[in-house]
């Protein structure tokens, strides 16, 4: 697994999270850039050729969505499709990061029919799919 390309399906990931009710909020940005620098940068040793750290690509990839004002469910699905592609290297810290990030991108969503509430039930669903396959 390329782990930019990791990052930047991970940034269309908490992207959806955070648009999905139409607008992003500060909080939820805050959320992003915590969970990249205190739980992401901290674990991830690959880095790009220029020597950034890999995962600094979500907020570059949630940046630029948020620029394109790009279609939540699109970029959710996106992500989706890339782990089930690459699901062998979606390994236990990769998908116990990305539920955790997601959950604190998602906040305290208030009912079930909250639509963060309904994306986090389908990330953590099609998870337990992966982990059954790996």
């Amino acid at each position: 697994m390329i782990y930019q390309n990791f990052y930047i399906e991970l940034g269309n990931l908490l992207y959806a999270f955070a648009k999905s009710d139409g607008l992003i909020s500060k909080r939820e940005w805050d959320a992003v850039h915590e969970a990249v620098v205190k739980d992401l940068v901290p674990n991830e040793p690959h880095t790009d050729e220029y020597g950034m750290d890999a995962a600094y690509y979500v907020e570059m990839q949630f940046e630029t969505l948020q620029e394109q004002d790009a279609d939540p469910q699109d970029t959710f699905t996106s992500f989706i499709d890339y782990v089930e592609e690459h699901h062998t290297a979606f390994d236990e810290r990769l998908r116990t990061a990305t539920v955790k990030i997601a959950e604190t991108v998602a906040g305290s969503f208030r009912t079930e029919e909250s639509k963060e509430y309904k994306l986090l039930v389908k990330l953590r669903h099609k998870i337990q799919e992966l982990e059954k396959t790996s």
